[in-house]
């Protein structure tokens, strides 16, 4: 048997590559081909149309890395070919492997509308279905000859991902530029023989079924002389006509498929690049909606539906006309595929509100779920702000990649840090490139982990990553899937009509709680530092901006600026997406993103400056400004006044036990070699340190992963670890009631410089370090053991924190050796505890040990500096800036409270009087995390508060007399069904509507969650 059927296998393989498909084009003519190379960045299609063009000879190689190459195509249909099917070929010098990642153009017509692109799997385009004969041709084709960079051997450094060091050779070369008949009957026989040779191939080995199917595989190609495929191929097919119209089990498994290209906003490639990438894909996916009636395409991304808005009319134009009769699919209501571990609480809702208001304005609704297939982990904060975004439904497949554990759901409820649930779903195909192949078919039908009570999954089909999206052959195989004995069916369906139906048969689904953690790509927590502390610093300046501009416009008549906002939150939310804020795109991008940073941090500072100016006034008051939502100095949250401290100075002395920090609330001792071996909270008498451990240790590692250079770090990083003791020179200072102590130490290429500072009435000792980095392939932590027998660290998330478990009793716990954090990460026993506070890291590990007379010692480590080569070859190279604290005697509301004031410092300026707050908080507990003009434009305040500690909280929020009533309203401002009216004399009541006089709106707020308040203008 196995004789047999290896012998059908093969001759079925072996014909269909070597000959029906070849066939499918049986007779071509050359066409006249002319040529633009252009010199440098791409320009627009007009200006490409009216380029002087030269002759062109097919085999010529053309396009050096990161080029634009113009073609004109020119030819004339033989008259011989009059009614039939004529297509244009082009070979560009594709590798068929590498779909996204190399060469690829769009043909335009002569006058100038986007027909089609030209890509590895797709390229042809369709010249006349029914030619006259005769006729000339005349086509444009923009071709971009982007280098492969992730090859098959993916992982080695190259100088060709940025355009200012890649090699001006010419990398391909042209094979084929044709006229050619087009036979649809080879066509459709080529893919009834590989659906069922597929299927074939994934039943039991003696199953009847899988038995006739090779019997009637080999029947087909006896049928088919192999000189003349074309008259023969209706013979074959009506072999296997019989093997394809045998229906479906009633209880097989139902594929609902959607047309897919998943094209990175950046990734080995810039920004630019993908907007021709996006204006190629949506080409295509309108041209095929247009010859097949069933099929649906799915696209993500606001950003990138604006930029074919901007840059490709055309193209949009068609794209509107499909999204208004159903057929493209606007998915996932956020600006981009964002990462959704680093952004912020407020990034992540405005990732959600910019998103959802440009589908609304663009195409009259808003999206149902979010669609995230390959960020590379999520949030536990991400239920709950879904939920209060509006959103449904949840969809990712990129658990999927875990190295050890396998996720144990497909469909089920994901259960936030606030108890929030959203319903989700995993593809049990494992993948958002699906091609609907045998293989995969079974393995959806196979894996599909709820069988039992439901029926159904979701399939994104079509090649992705670069762009290129569905082909006519998947549409093809799904004619034949879609009723097919041996094998699950398959539909094209919205995937807002599959998770309908899957509800419907879950009304009780599972429940993962918690975040879901990828086991995978861990580094890019730390990679490209200077992309990651852009993202921070900007995300709180724009905030901080909100709120100053909201305050003055109410104030003095200080014209809120609503485009300049939105302009930069924009920019900010797209280089959120999951491959440039982790830091795992080409040198160029990351170029680029600090270049921007650096633009749009300077342009957020002039907005804060101009409102600062309206506010303070002319006068010689000294103000301080304080956009923390707590008291500071003595000036009030959120307001500006004059700093009233009484705070006991700081001092640093030389001792014999070491150099001593001490103010009043803490003492540090510092060693000779400059590490911390004493942290004293002097209120309890808690020492944070453990005797004989050293803290603020700089260790250096080996760090060369098994793939993925600048996505991992693996586990067995930690068996090299060399300790930084090495000291150049210590010095000690004090400077207005701050105590520093100046550390340098050298080591390999590159030095360090840290400040450690300890301020008057501060409980954080600040460590500013500047280190010049030239490491290769090594990863840079910073150690603190800590005294403290903590059963959890709790890392903050957004508005909130994420809570886990110290121990690694399982595999599950094992595999969290990197973990994310904010702003901070408390250890914590009861009674005393001891936090981490950074400004621009998000990477850490712990460890957990233990000692018969010293006790359990917990260890966290901040993740500071890599150095991978891949994509990036000069990752994080150079100068960097890091500021981050240890706080010594802290709980959840006091980590808080630090990583905030370090993130957001206090300004000061000359003024006239003080200012009050547009929004107050009595009591404690809730926190505001922002206060700006409502994003509609109408003049209406938003405030955001949040409980921060994980307890139920109460307090009450008082807002300006400048505004009077108001409702609880959505996380993107939506109105919320039978939310009451907010009313009280000081601008506020009780959220159940009655009238709470002179206190403000009463707030209980639940463990860890999030509500949004809109009051109208008076």
């Amino acid at each position: 048997m196995h004789d047999d059927i290896n012998l059908t296998t093969g001759r079925v393989r072996r014909v269909l590559i070597e000959r029906l498909w070849p066939a499918v084009y049986p007779d071509s003519v050359p066409l006249d081909v002319a040529w633009n190379e252009l010199p440098g960045e791409p320009v627009p299609p007009a200006e490409g149309l009216a380029l002087e063009y030269t002759p062109y000879r097919v085999g010529t190689v053309w396009g050096a890395a990161w080029g634009t190459t113009w073609f004109r195509l020119r030819g004339q249909i033989p008259e011989s070919w009059a009614g039939r099917r004529v297509e244009l070929l082009v070979d560009l010098g594709f590798d068929t492997n590498m779909t996204g990642f190399q060469c690829e153009g769009l043909v335009y017509t002569p006058q100038g509308e986007p027909v089609k692109s030209i890509n590895p799997r797709n390229q042809w385009l369709l010249v006349a279905d029914q030619a006259q004969g005769g006729e000339g041709v005349e086509y444009f084709m923009e071709a971009a000859s982007n280098p492969v960079l992730l090859d098959y051997h993916p992982f080695l450094p190259t100088q060709e991902g940025d355009i200012r060091t890649s090699s001006p050779k010419k990398l391909y070369t042209t094979r084929r530029m044709d006229l050619a008949l087009f036979d649809a009957e080879v066509h459709e026989l080529c893919l009834d023989l590989e659906v069922l040779f597929e299927l074939q191939a994934e039943l039991p080995e003696s199953s009847p079924r899988r038995m006739r199917i090779l019997q009637g595989l080999d029947d087909a190609l006896d049928r088919v002389d192999l000189q003349r495929i074309s008259a023969t191929a209706a013979d074959a097919r009506a072999v296997l006509a019989p093997l394809l119209e045998r229906p479906a089990e009633a209880s097989a498994h139902r594929v609902s498929a959607i047309g897919h290209a998943h094209i990175d906003s950046a990734w080995l490639w810039p920004l630019r690049e993908t907007i021709r990438k996006v204006a190629r894909t949506c080409s295509s996916m309108t041209e095929l909606i247009g010859q097949e009636p069933d099929f649906r395409y799915g696209m993500s991304s606001a950003q990138q539906y604006k930029w074919l808005k901007v840059h490709r009319p055309e193209v949009y134009a068609k794209v509107k006309d499909a999204v208004a009769d159903g057929r493209f699919v606007p998915l996932g209501g956020m600006w981009v595929e964002s990462d959704t571990v680093m952004p912020s609480g407020e990034a992540l809702s405005r990732q959600f509100l910019y998103g959802q208001s440009f589908f609304r304005e663009e195409f009259g609704a808003a999206c149902q779920g979010v669609w995230l297939p390959d960020s590379f982990g999520y949030s536990p904060a991400l239920p709950q702000l879904m939920r209060r975004a509006g959103f449904e439904w949840f969809f990712t497949q990129k658990i999927s990649w875990n190295q050890v554990n396998k996720f144990p759901h497909h469909t089920f409820n994901w259960e936030g840090i606030d108890g929030s649930r959203i319903f989700s779903h995993f593809p049990p195909m494992d993948t958002y490139n699906a091609q609907l192949s045998g293989e995969e078919m079974a393995k959806a039908s196979r894996q599909f982990r709820e069988s039992r009570v439901a029926s159904g999954s979701i399939a994104p089909v079509g090649w992705g990553d670069g762009g290129g999206g569905t082909t006519r052959e998947m549409t093809g195989k799904a004619r034949r899937l879609a009723d097919l004995e041996g094998s699950a069916t398959v539909r094209w369906e919205n995937p807002d009509d599959f998770f309908a139906a899957a509800r419907a048969e879950l009304p009780k689904p599972p429940v993962w709680v918690g975040e879901l953690y990828l086991e995978l790509h861990r580094a890019t927590l730390t990679s490209q530092h200077r992309t990651k502390q852009g993202n921070r610093r900007l995300e709180h300046l724009l905030v901080e901006a909100e709120l100053w501009s909201a305050t003055a416009a109410a104030r003095t008549g200080f014209a809120y600026p609503h485009e300049q906002l939105d302009a930069l939150w924009e920019d900010l939310l797209l280089h959120q997406f999951h491959d440039i804020l982790p830091g795992t795109s080409i040198a160029w991008v990351h170029r680029e993103a600090v270049e921007t940073y650096r633009r749009l941090i300077s342009q957020a500072e002039a907005l804060i400056d101009a409102a600062l100016d309206a506010l303070a006034g002319d006068g010689g008051l000294p103000l301080t400004f304080n956009a923390a939502p707590f008291m500071r100095d003595g000036v009030a949250a959120l307001g500006a006044s004059a700093v009233v401290s009484d705070a006991e100075p700081a001092s640093v002395t030389e001792e014999a036990r070491g150099v001593v920090l001490l103010n009043g609330v803490v003492e540090i001792v510092l060693n000779a070699e400059g590490h911390i071996v004493s942290a004293v909270d002097l209120a309890s008498g808690r020492d944070a340190i453990p005797a004989g451990a050293e803290a603020n240790v700089l260790q250096l590692h080996q760090d060369f992963p098994n793939m993925w250079d600048a996505w991992d770090v693996d586990r067995y990083y930690r068996n090299r670890v060399t300790d930084l003791r090495e000291l150049s020179s210590l010095t000690v200072e004090e400077s207005d009631g701050e105590a520093r102590v100046v550390l340098e130490r050298t080591f390999s290429g590159s030095t360090v410089r840290q400040v450690l500072r300890l301020a008057a009435g501060s409980r954080t000792l600040r460590i500013d370090q500047e280190t010049d980095w030239h490491e290769t392939e090594k990863f840079l932590k910073v150690a603190f053991p800590l005294d403290v027998r903590a059963e959890h660290t709790a890392a903050e998330t957004q508005f909130g924190f994420n809570k886990r478990v110290t121990h690694t009793n399982t595999s599950w716990e094992a595999a969290k050796f990197e973990t994310s954090m904010h702003r901070y990460v408390l250890a914590e026993e009861p009674g005393f505890g001891a936090a981490l506070v950074t400004e621009s890291s998000y990477g850490f590990d712990m460890t957990r040990d233990a000692d018969d007379d010293a006790g359990v010692t917990t260890t966290l480590r901040l993740s500071l500096l890599r150095a991978p080569r891949f994509p990036d070859p000069e990752t994080d190279q150079g100068p960097h800036k890091h500021s981050y604290g240890l706080v010594i005697g802290a709980d959840a509301l006091i980590a808080t409270q630090e990583g905030i004031h370090l993130n957001s410092p206090v300004r000061t300026r000359s003024g006239a009087a003080s200012v009050e707050p547009l929004v107050r908080i009595e009591g404690e507990g809730v926190l505001v995390s922002s206060v700006k003009l409502a994003h509609d434009r109408s003049g209406d305040l938003v405030v955001r508060v949040y409980e921060p500690q994980g307890r139920r909280a109460a307090a009450v929020l008082h807002v300006d007399p400048a505004f009077g009533s108001g409702r609880e309203v959505s996380l993107i401002e939506d109105e919320l069904v039978d939310a009451p009216v907010l009313t009280a004399p000081d601008g506020g009541a009780e959220p159940s509507g009655q009238t709470n006089p002179g206190a403000g709106v009463a707030l209980s707020l639940t463990p860890f969650s999030v509500r949004t308040f809109r009051f109208s203008r008076v």
